[in-house]
């Protein structure tokens, strides 16, 4: 079963005032006359009644008509842009003075589909469909997204008036439907603060239309091709995190230091890369970790904090004040994602962070994996990945697999796998912990999976020569889909109903 939206993405209140707000303006683009109550024989003067709206409009404005008659049949019936059809076929919806995209909706004929747009949603290197992307056409101009932690809402991300909207299917598919027609039509794929806008160079009235250019509907590789969430990631020794990213498309250019102007700034973990290769930012240096992540000014500036697992804990590393800061970064809306061994963040951070999970570290190695459909996301985790060719469904193969949690709160973090001996994989928690759902901002992912397995990640192997792996595994493949859930507005996991 394919789900397509999050039934907590915007609050039913948000949701009924959205739908009177769009009432409002369609009817304002005409006179202050409520359809309602109004009918024919009520309209001002200068209008008549249009049984095809349900509405009073302009004479000859409604379907570019000049008889007022609304049956289409005038030489003066206007198409797209303008031009003079004259069968009426494609007539302009809304009266005159409509202005920006709405004005080029077109009212297709009866027997003909809508005009639509059609096309698959892709990460960056165009490898694997996203389901659950926002689509739209924005109504206005988009407003700057704000880097750095910040609490915000599902509905503040989201344009609360786009033309028309819709969301990718499980295989990274969507309809848009009603959308104008014409040349260079603005389009919108936007998932957390990854957000693209391309121009559809021609959409064709009353019929569907197929996207040509796959680029166009792939997240953005760089900032230059649109927007992307900023990311510090902190280098180990046992997992090279930081291939990933390169295996997801981000450009090259767009990993940096802390020093350079990169989306994503590399710090030197214990055991990890501590530099790129001279072919590379001229073979900078990375900042050590334990440096920079114990005040939290530091960590404010981004959106994501990845800690790639060190082989150890190091709790000496992470002293109190890191741990809070990292707490403290959570519950203002940043997001941490923490590979095996960094455990220590949270059963030695603060008591509310030692709260969601008990720990006892044992070792295992290939195994399977089970994915926990208790809940909507993971039901969309196991469609997807059977989608993605990733089979027997419900089942993920898992190399270098580790088994440090013994047991998680279900009360307050939510189980995404597991693995046979009844072990939590992979789970997440949102904060603040003691908040209720619709007040918490932050979310944090703990992995005992090694992400990066068949990389290497080592002082001995600058980056990008530790990233000699070819493909997506399985657990790459389940991790990059948790990666950009990690991305989105923030949602209870909660269970199914």
């Amino acid at each position: 079963m394919q789900k397509l939206n999050f039934p907590q993405r915007i609050s039913r209140s948000t949701a009924i005032f959205a739908g009177l707000l769009f009432s409002f303006v369609a009817m304002a683009c005409s006179e202050d006359v409520d359809p309602a109550e109004n009918g024919e024989g009520d309209c001002l003067s200068g209008e008549v009644w249009n049984p095809v709206t349900n509405r009073c409009d302009r004479v000859g404005t409604s379907d570019g008509d000049t008889d007022g008659d609304f049956d289409g049949d005038s030489d003066a019936d206007t198409g797209i842009g303008g031009e003079d059809t004259g069968d009426g076929d494609s007539d302009p919806i809304g009266p005159i003075d409509c202005e920006g995209f709405d004005c080029t909706q077109v009212s297709c004929p009866v027997g003909q589909m809508p005009t639509s747009i059609t096309g698959v949603v892709t990460i960056p290197s165009g490898e694997l469909p996203l389901p659950d992307v926002n689509v739209y056409i924005p109504r206005e101009p988009l407003q700057p997204i704000v880097d750095g932690a910040s609490c915000e809402r599902c509905e503040d991300q989201f344009p609360l008036m786009p033309v028309t909207s819709t969301t990718t299917d499980i295989n990274g598919e969507f309809r848009l439907i009603n959308v104008p027609a014409g040349n260079d039509i603005p389009l919108v794929i936007e998932v957390g603060k990854w957000r693209k806008k391309v121009a559809i160079p021609l959409v064709e009235p009353c019929v569907e239309n197929p996207i040509p250019d796959p680029s166009l509907t792939r997240l953005p590789r760089s900032r230059h091709e649109g927007d992307m969430p900023r990311m510090a990631l902190t280098t180990g020794g046992w997992d090279a995190m930081e291939c990933l990213l390169r295996k997801i498309g981000i450009s090259a250019n767009e990993i940096t230091s802390d020093q350079g102007d990169g989306r994503i700034h590399l710090f030197a973990g214990r055991g990890g890369t501590n530099r790129f290769h001279e072919s590379l930012h001229g073979g900078a240096s990375f900042t050590p970790s334990h440096e920079w992540w114990d005040d939290l000014d530091n960590l404010l500036p981004y959106d994501i904090v990845i800690h790639s697992c060190e082989g150890e804990s190091f709790p000496n590393d992470k002293p109190e004040v890191a741990r809070d800061a990292l707490r403290d970064f959570t519950e203002l809306g940043g997001r941490v994602f923490l590979s095996h061994w960094h455990n220590v963040w949270l059963n030695e951070g603060p008591s509310d962070f030692q709260s969601v999970a008990n720990w006892e570290s044992t070792f295992t190695n290939a195994t399977v994996g089970h994915i926990d459909t208790s809940f909507e996301k993971g039901e969309m985790l196991r469609d997807w990945m059977f989608a993605t060719g990733t089979t027997p469904e419900g089942q993920l193969p898992i190399q270098e697999a580790r088994a440090t949690i013994q047991s998680i709160n279900e009360e307050l973090a939510q189980q995404w796998i597991w693995i046979d001996s009844n072990r939590t994989q992979y789970f997440t928690f949102n904060t603040p912990i003691d908040e209720e759902p619709e007040e918490q901002c932050g979310r944090v992912v703990f992995s005992d999976i090694h992400v990066a397995a068949g990389d290497n990640s080592s002082p001995s192997h600058p980056f990008p020569t530790g990233c000699t792996s070819s493909g997506l595994t399985p657990q790459e493949k389940a991790l990059i889909f948790m990666f950009f859930d990690l991305s989105r507005c923030i949602v209870p996991d909660g269970k199914k109903d």
